[in-house]
């Protein structure tokens, strides 16, 4: 049944016109330049398994749609604007806020991405590799409801924000739920065309809850593969108080070629009798276009261009390596003779770290086709078998993607 909706959707895909304008004009009211803009994604994952099923009906494939957002947008009046997103296959809210512009100044208010990870600001439209990076899966903070602040000059820019939970109930985001605030701050040594190095630091800070409202923390991801059921590292629930994040985030362009990194740091404070948790995740990737674009560096964030050719579409390959870390503990016996009695003392989450090398093909401007080839060696304690299990995994993923 999956398969068949995937085929339809394909099939609807191919019947759009391929001149679709990106942010379709509707009208203006009241002095609000309303414009349309939408984002659909179809995924396919293959998995060559090595322990653990990764698929939740127990195949060794899955697909189906994995987004179909639309959102308007308004430009005005004045120095205004507002934003309103859903996504119609997740049934959760996007974008929804309005804020107020000045030549360096944005204040914000509503619903929005709050100001962490270089890659979770970035586009999802434009994300270089199917999955975001199992740091940015594990710690980044996604959108919340909130009161923000941004200052953004020609080489460096400021962003603080004080928000609460999504807009949209019985959401359970990896970070946690709860009140907290957020800081970030980038500079660009190098803003050149064709020629950017960005540096950024981040923080934030917020209480540790679940999506009860109970005081806990479980931190988890998938192995690279957005479709996956199974995370092969895990925490698992524990109590906790609060959940810190520092991150630092580093960007090189030149020409057709990028370099990218991310580290964040995780520190969760618990209550006695217990200590307090760290984790840790970092990745490093680099993108090459073939067909000769560059990026350009707007506000902080790296914007992927637009084909200079449309007809032959804009060609790019990359290769990714991340690495995790949930393992904030030991394991002991007490007769090392023994190996069936143990004891674990703190918490072993699991450690993982990938290889992903991708293709994108960008074709005209509405239409994306990405490739990815993900190897996984992750390890974690089992209690069940008393022992650190390996499971090595290959996945390949696809995805069609029409945006406009």
């Amino acid at each position: 049944m999956n398969m068949l909706r995937l085929l339809l959707c394909v099939a609807v895909l191919a019947t759009i016109p391929n001149t679709v304008k990106a942010q379709i004009a509707i009208d203006v009211i009241g002095g609000s330049e309303i414009s349309f803009s939408g984002l659909i994604q179809t995924d396919m994952d293959w998995y060559g398994e090595d322990g653990q099923n990764l698929s939740s009906d127990g195949n060794d494939s899955d697909a189906q749609l994995r987004r179909a957002e639309l959102v308007l947008n308004g430009k005005g009046p004045g120095m205004w604007n507002w934003a309103l997103g859903y996504d119609a296959y997740a049934n959760n809210f996007l974008d929804a806020n309005v804020s107020y512009r000045t030549d360096v100044s944005t204040f914000v208010l509503g619903q929005y991405k709050q100001p962490n990870s270089l890659e979770e600001l970035s586009s999802t439209k434009n994300n270089d590799f199917m999955s975001m990076a199992m740091t940015t899966n594990l710690f980044a903070m996604g959108r919340r409801l909130g009161l923000g602040y941004a200052y953004t000059a020609q080489h460096w820019g400021a962003a603080a924000s004080y928000f609460g939970n999504e807009l949209t109930p019985n959401q359970s985001p990896s970070l946690g739920t709860g009140y907290g605030w957020g800081t970030r701050a980038y500079y660009a040594p190098i803003n050149e065309q064709a020629h950017f190095l960005h540096l950024g630091l981040s923080y934030v800070d917020l209480e540790a809850r679940n999506s009860s409202g109970q005081a806990q923390a479980r931190l988890r991801t998938r192995p690279d593969a957005d479709l996956a059921d199974t995370r092969l590292i895990d925490t698992g629930d524990f109590s906790a108080d609060r959940l810190k994040v520092f991150g630092i985030e580093s960007a090189y362009v030149q020409g057709p070629f990028k370099i990218q990194a991310e580290l964040m740091d995780n520190s969760v404070t618990r209550p006695d009798p217990y200590n307090d948790f760290n984790g840790s995740s970092y990745y490093v990737y680099g993108i090459w276009n073939l067909t000769g674009e560059t990026w350009n560096y707007r506000n902080g964030l790296v914007v992927t261009p637009l084909p200079n050719d449309r007809n032959l579409g804009m060609w790019q390959v990359g290769v990714r390596y991340d690495n995790a870390d949930l393992n904030d503990g030991l394991v002991t016996y007490a007769d090392p003779s023994d190996p069936t009695v143990a004891q674990v003392t703190g918490i072993l989450g699991g450690k993982e770290e990938n290889w992903t090398i991708g293709m994108n093909w960008y074709w005209r401007s509405n239409f994306k086709i990405a490739l990815n080839y993900v190897m996984v060696n992750s390890s974690k304690y089992q209690s069940s078998e008393n022992a650190v299990v390996e499971d090595n995994p290959e996945i390949t993923t696809l995805r069609l993607q029409f945006y406009w």
